[in-house]
């Protein structure tokens, strides 16, 4: 029998085998496809002969230890024990799941804000707790008065997500004082903060909890590496919590993966070295507008983008068809692969919006662009 029934093949893998097979622009699934810092790939080259590629400990490699608490402090001004609150996870999917398995228990509640990413009720399910998923606003901006009617005393977890995926919003100060006001009605409540785009940010900066001293104590920050430096498939991010949290999150990670792969952390512990995070923000910006500016001339409305390198249009002055269906016949007529928002939430909201992504490089972006024109 199976522990989870109700989940097949995720919508990415469907729609880039979609733009496989017939050789579709893929702007679907979540990665880059220009190239990585040279800098970084001569790093690489240089260790693959040096005495590296053994296990680092459990929690990490310990200098990439130290310069993650060491960006932390120049980016938020808080200082982190880095042996003891920071762990070296196998992307963010590991950290995620990690936590949830260390940190809810059996019949326990997890609120979910949808539209959400795929990731987060699968080790909700497996721990036999329940997902309670919450939508936001149509404006995708959190409904407090519904997350706060959400909570209860079985509410281990709530999970956000800034800047959110799949929407490009990002939250405001008033939004975590109503995070701040929760947590103080629910004193065994804790945070678990999705922040893998937290150096992709446009007009507005990155709010984090690593800003909030009163979140602290109570929550999870999962970052990432992958992300960050357009090498998701090197799967390395990493989490930040206090040590009493993270004591337990390390009893799973150790059993998952023990420690995360030897050379990609001794690479990017050098590379932190060089590498400067704060202008991501302005490379993706670019890339934003000029995705934007292209998409002006079709018949597709562009919702506002604040963050990550995801752009959301509807497409409902196109036509009436559900999202998925929608996608599909993109793809097949018109050779262009997206995602359906209505796959991000647990109901299937169909809103008529899909998702783009805009990590490409030009041409892609430009032929893509055409060809959405003649939709």
């Amino acid at each position: 029998m199976s522990k989870l029934p109700h989940i097949g093949t995720s919508i990415f893998t469907v729609m880039s085998q979609m733009a496989n097979e017939y050789n579709a622009i893929n702007l679907s699934q979540g990665f880059p496809n220009f190239p990585v810092d040279k800098r970084l790939t001569d790093i690489l080259s240089r260790l693959t002969t040096e005495n590296v590629h053994q296990y680092t400990p459990m929690s990490g490699y310990p200098p990439l230890l130290d310069k993650v608490a060491q960006l932390t402090q120049q980016s938020y001004q808080r200082t982190i024990n880095p042996k003891d609150e920071i762990l070296i996870t196998a992307g963010a999917t590991e950290g995620i799941f990690a936590t949830i398995q260390a940190l809810v228990n059996a019949n326990e509640e997890v609120i979910i804000l949808d539209p959400s990413y795929d990731c987060y009720e699968a080790p909700i399910l497996l721990s036999n707790a329940k997902p309670v998923r919450v939508p936001l606003n149509d404006d995708f901006t959190p409904n407090w008065d519904t997350i706060t009617a959400a909570a209860n005393e079985k509410t281990k977890l709530i999970i956000i997500n800034n800047p959110h995926n799949p929407t490009g919003k990002t939250w405001t100060d008033t939004d975590f004082i109503q995070l701040e006001k929760l947590l103080d009605s629910f004193p065994k409540l804790l945070v678990l903060s999705d922040e893998v785009y937290e150096y992709i940010t446009f007009e507005q900066a990155h709010i984090s909890v690593h800003h909030r001293p009163k979140l602290w104590n109570r929550s999870i920050s999962i970052s990432s590496f992958g992300k960050s430096f357009h090498i998701t498939g090197w799967k390395i991010g990493y989490v930040i919590a206090p040590e009493n949290l993270m004591r337990e999150i390390k009893k799973v990670h150790q059993f998952l993966v023990f420690s995360v792969n030897s050379i990609s952390q001794v690479a990017i512990s050098e590379y932190l070295d060089s590498v400067d995070v704060y202008s991501l923000g302005s490379f993706y910006e670019q890339k934003r507008d000029f995705f934007r500016d292209l998409l002006k001339e079709t018949k597709l409305q562009l919702l506002p983008c604040e963050g990550t390198y995801f752009q959301v249009a509807s497409y409902a002055n196109i036509s009436n068809e559900d999202d998925l269906a929608f996608t599909k016949r993109l793809v097949s007529e018109f050779g262009v692969a997206t995602i359906p928002i209505s796959t991000f939430y647990a109901n299937g909201k169909d809103t008529k919006c899909i998702r783009f992504c805009f990590a490409k490089d030009d041409d892609t972006l430009i032929q893509a662009a055409e060809r959405l024109i003649k939709l």
